[in-house]
């Protein structure tokens, strides 16, 4: 590996290591193990232990959003566009099921116990929540969502998200259809009425 495949490969195995061990229970050790690498490479790279975490974080929510932005924008209503983000973001949690638990550990929603400064994710995170409120506002317009408040509306689309993640990657329960189920109790609830 040379220059950027180096970094890259740090990058992807913190992503693993972090998303499987958090934060605490990660070393800089595992990860330069994990990628292959010097240990002194990952310093070399990052800086710090905290530095990695948040660009590991970071970079994960980059690529969903621009995923998410880019599926959004091919829907034919707002509803749609709801319902697209939904599939798609749940989708990606499992394409990406290796990495994706770092935004688990890392989100501006973790349980987190140590002192982080996690500004740049929290504002990663609020480009997540726009494509939903772009998508919000565009529904009650073309009528497709009924008249209901767009921030609230936001905040309980995503946190239904957030919720059938954490179910899905970090608890016993083995529910084959939550992901569907879930899109679908959403879409019911915020459609308008006929």
């Amino acid at each position: 590996m040379k220059g950027k495949n180096k970094k890259d490969a740090i990058l992807y195995a913190a992503q693993e290591i972090f998303g499987r061990y958090g934060y605490a229970g990660t070393t800089v050790k595992m990860i330069s193990e994990r990628a292959g690498v010097a240990f002194g490479l990952v310093s070399h790279y990052f800086g710090s232990k905290e530095e990695l975490f948040i660009t590991a974080g970071v970079a994960i929510v980059e690529d969903l959003t621009e995923y998410l932005s880019t599926e959004t924008r091919k829907a034919a209503n707002g509803l749609d566009g709801i319902q697209t983000f939904m599939r798609s973001y749940l989708s990606y949690t499992l394409q990406h099921r290796n990495t994706f638990p770092v935004l688990l550990r890392c989100s501006p929603f973790s349980d987190v116990q140590i002192e982080l400064d996690r500004t740049r994710i929290a504002v990663k995170f609020q480009q997540l929540l726009n494509v939903i409120r772009e998508s919000v506002e565009r529904g009650i317009e073309d009528g497709s969502i009924r008249s209901l408040s767009v921030d609230d509306t936001t905040t309980i689309v995503y946190s239904n998200i957030v919720g059938t993640v954490r179910t899905r990657f970090l608890s016993p329960y083995d529910l084959p259809n939550l992901y569907e189920e879930t899109t679908d109790f959403v879409v019911r609830s915020i459609r308008a009425r006929d």
